[in-house]
């Protein structure tokens, strides 16, 4: 039986990503039903920044509740949305959509805290040479999430092609 706080299941927090492989949202789905719970599927819009700059303090309320909506960001959420219900509709899993902006793997660590989150869900890595180059620069959000949260983190692999 799902954890339920006064307002309902607690959610899964699950990383989207345009092109994600479907093995993050079906396991996501499949998990969350098991658990009778919500999922909150959340894409982070690296081109964006946070509004705090200053690392001792907490984060800014613009930065988790994005007002701005530009006709680039209305696209994308509409192309994952499309893509997150073809993946979980014959699941009948409840879902909701959120685009915060920053850094992937710190705005889905304090979306899941400020929804008190069961947990998270993210895939791995993509493969190949353009893909490690930028882990290694930026780091591998799912690497992240798993030293720095106290919820668990489920970390999907990708299936060998």
């Amino acid at each position: 039986m799902a954890a339920e706080s006064a307002t309902g299941p607690r959610p899964l927090v699950v990383g989207v990503l345009p092109g994600q492989h479907p093995e993050v949202l079906q396991t996501a789905a499949s998990l969350a039903k098991r658990l009778a719970a919500p999922m909150i599927c959340v894409h982070v819009d690296e081109a964006s920044y946070l509004v705090e700059w200053d690392p001792a303090r907490t984060a800014h309320r613009s930065s988790l509740h994005r007002d701005a909506d530009d006709a680039e960001v209305r696209e994308a959420t509409q192309a994952l949305k499309s893509g997150i219900g073809a993946s979980v509709e014959e699941l009948g899993v409840e879902w909701t959509l959120r685009t915060l902006p920053g850094d992937p793997a710190r705005a889905i660590g304090r979306l899941a805290a400020e929804a008190g989150a069961l947990m998270i869900v993210v895939g791995t890595p993509e493969r190949g040479v353009g893909h490690r180059i930028s882990a290694a620069l930026n780091g591998s959000v799912a690497a992240w999430l798993s030293h720095h949260q106290e919820l668990p983190v489920l970390i999907v692999p990708v299936a060998e092609k």
